[in-house]
């Protein structure tokens, strides 16, 4: 349960989050708030564009990409507090198809078939894309994929709003993605087959400029707690095993 601290450090506190958290961070930043009388600013991006933010120099009190790859590597340059980092929950890639699944499409290996349009993200930017890469090229299919993609989109959020406009025939997105309002009753889910899958950790994890500042590790631990785990949940998260 969250208590009522009070804390002059940080009235406020800043957050960078990978633009497909959005849901919940918006729900967990809103439950901090009130329990401890102090205003959160949350920057939502790709999870290459937080990390880049943290390399020129920008601070947060935590971190929370949308791969565990990103704060691994905020690690080792020095941006992170290792001691912080907290497992929150799966990220679950998909295919993401229009409501009809119009094009049938039943794994990885349709997406190279002739016609069909496919959106993914870019893997430079995104997590979901540099994992939608990885997939493929592992299944062998990239290079037979790629002809197919009509849009590199830059998040997962604008990835669900071209397939639920049936701008595209299928997307790989994230499970958690297909339960926002956007994409309710417009998209299904087609499950990647386990052999080709590449299922992702979410860390949260306090920047080491605010690694003395007992609110931001509070900040830090109700976000990967029992209690913020029931907002993960209810936005389609999945949560790690322990």
């Amino acid at each position: 349960m969250i208590g009522f601290t009070s804390n002059a450090y940080a009235e406020n506190m800043r957050i960078f989050a990978g633009a497909g958290l959005m849901k919940p961070m918006e729900e967990l930043r809103r439950n901090f708030e009130a329990a401890h009388n102090v205003h959160i600013d949350v920057h939502y991006g790709s999870s290459g564009e937080i990390f880049g933010m943290l390399g020129v120099g920008q601070t947060c009190d935590v971190f929370i990409p949308g791969a565990e790859k990103y704060t691994r590597d905020a690690i080792k340059n020095g941006w992170v507090y290792e001691a912080s980092v907290k497992p929150i929950v799966k990220h679950v890639p998909v295919i993401v198809v229009p409501a009809g699944n119009p094009a049938n499409i039943q794994g990885l290996a349709d997406l190279e078939r002739p016609g069909v349009k496919v959106a993914l993200c870019d893997p430079k930017a995104a997590a979901i894309g540099k994992v939608s890469k990885k997939m493929l090229t592992k299944a062998g299919l990239w290079e037979k994929v790629t002809p197919n993609v009509v849009v590199y989109a830059p998040t997962c959020n604008q990835l669900l709003i071209y397939t639920a406009l049936e701008q595209a025939d299928a997307a790989i997105n994230w499970l958690d993605v297909t339960t926002w309002a956007e994409g309710r009753g417009k998209v299904q889910v087609v499950r990647i087959e386990k052999k080709h899958n590449m299922i992702k950790t979410i860390p949260t994890a306090v920047h080491v400029s605010a690694k003395d500042n007992p609110l931001a590790l509070e900040l830090n631990a109700y976000i990967a707690s029992a209690e913020g785990l029931v907002v993960w949940q209810k936005w389609g998260f999945e949560p790690c095993e322990k």
